[in-house]
C-alpha cells in the first residue's frame, strides 16, 4: 500500500516533554483502520522516518490518527522535529502496522513505562469499552508532572520513581497464570525486569514492545551479497549492514535504526543470521533480518529486498 498524506490537525502538550498530535486526511476522508497496539511510521518535518504507537483504540474507518511524541534531547532528531510540526503541516506516513497485537484472554496485566503507555492506552481503552471484567494496569513514570494521561489511570496503579523508588514487580508476576496475558511496553531496563520475573510463565502469555533492541555492539566483519545484482559488500565490525549497503548505493528504507520498527527488513537467501531485533517472529527469522542491528553469523550472507 502506498504512503498516506496526513495533515497535522492539532497538537497539544500533555506534559513538558510529551506532545499529542492529531493527524487527518487533508481532504477529510476516512483513513485505513487499525487495531490496538498498531503503530504509524511518519516522515517528520526534518526528513526522519519514525514510528509512533497509535494511542486510540482504533477500529475500521477512523477519521484521525493520534500519536504522542516525547522530546528526546539526546536523540537523533526525529522527536525534536515532530515537536516543531505546526498545525497544517502535511506529513507522509505508511499505513498502520501492528506487531504488538491485543490477543484474547480472560485476564490482562498491562505494564507501561513512561511513553510506553501509548500502545497500552489503546488496548486498555478497547477492553474497557467492551466491558472486559479483568484488566489491571501498572503505569510507571518518573513523576506526576511527567506522566501523560495521568487522570485516565487514576484508578490503576500509578507509580512515580522520584517519590517512591522503583516498583517491586515480583508480587505482580510471582504466580504464573495461563489465563492472563502480560503486556509490557517501555524502556529496556523495564522490559528486561519483566522478562526476568516472568521466566517461569508460559512464553506465549508474555508480550513486550521495546523502545530499542539490545545493544550488543558489532561482533565481527562479514561479506554480504546483494542478490538482485550479485554485488559483494564488505561489512566491517564497526558498521551495520544497513550502513554498508547504503555506502554501495543500495537503498534500504529505515526508521528507528534500533531494531524495533521493522522498516529496514531484508530477505535472507543464504547464510546464518545473528538476530538482534525485537520485531521478527521466530517463523520469520529463517528468511528475513533487520539490516540496522542484525548481523551475519557466518562469513558470508546473501540478502535482497524484503
Amino acid at each position: 500500500m502506498s504512503d498516506l498524506k496526513l495533515v497535522v490537525a492539532s497538537r497539544t502538550a500533555l506534559t513538558p516533554s510529551v506532545v499529542r498530535v492529531v493527524l487527518r486526511d487533508p481532504r477529510g476522508g476516512v483513513l485505513p483502520g487499525y487495531e490496538p497496539g498498531a503503530h504509524l511510521t511518519l516522515s517528520t518535518p526534518g526528513g526522519h522516518r519514525r514510528s509512533y504507537s497509535l494511542v486510540e483504540p482504533g477500529g475500521g474507518g477512523p477519521r484521525e490518527y493520534v500519536v504522542c511524541v516525547r522530546g528526546e534531547p539526546d536523540g537523533r532528531g526525529g522527536s525534536a522535529s515532530m515537536h516543531t510540526a505546526a498545525e497544517g503541516t502535511v506529513l507522509a506516513a505508511t499505513p498502520p502496522r501492528n506487531r504488538f497485537p491485543l490477543l484474547p484472554a480472560r485476564r490482562y496485566l498491562f505494564i507501561a513505562g513512561g511513553i510506553g503507555i501509548t500502545p497500552i492506552r489503546s488496548m486498555v481503552a478497547r477492553l474497557r469499552a467492551d466491558g472486559h471484567p479483568a484488566v489491571r494496569v501498572l503505569y510507571l513514570s518518573r513523576s506526576a508532572s511527567d506522566t501523560p494521561f495521568l487522570e485516565e489511570f487514576a484508578a490503576d496503579t500509578v507509580h512515580h520513581s522520584e517519590e517512591r523508588g522503583r516498583l517491586d514487580l515480583w508480587p505482580h508476576l510471582a504466580v504464573p497464570d495461563d489465563d492472563t496475558r502480560v503486556y509490557c511496553c517501555g524502556p529496556l531496563p523495564l522490559i528486561r525486569a519483566v522478562q526476568e520475573r516472568t521466566a517461569h510463565w508460559r512464553p506465549s502469555r508474555v508480550h513486550v514492545e521495546e523502545f530499542a533492541a539490545p545493544d550488543d555492539g558489532y561482533a565481527g566483519p562479514f561479506e554480504a551479497v546483494w542478490a538482485p545484482t550479485g554485488l559483494r559488500v564488505e561489512v566491517p565490525a564497526h558498521r551495520s549492514l544497513l550502513a554498508a549497503l547504503r555506502r554501495e548505493g543500495i537503498e534500504v528504507d529505515s526508521s528507528c535504526e534500533a531494531g524495533t520498527c521493522g522498516t529496514c527488513r531484508v530477505s535472507v537467501l543464504a547464510g546464518e543470521v545473528d538476530h538482534r531485533d525485537v520485531v521478527l517472529e521466530e517463523t520469520e527469522r529463517a528468511t528475513s533480518m533487520m539490516a540496522c542491528v542484525s548481523r551475519a553469523a557466518s562469513k558470508e550472507i546473501t540478502v535482497g529486498p524484503a
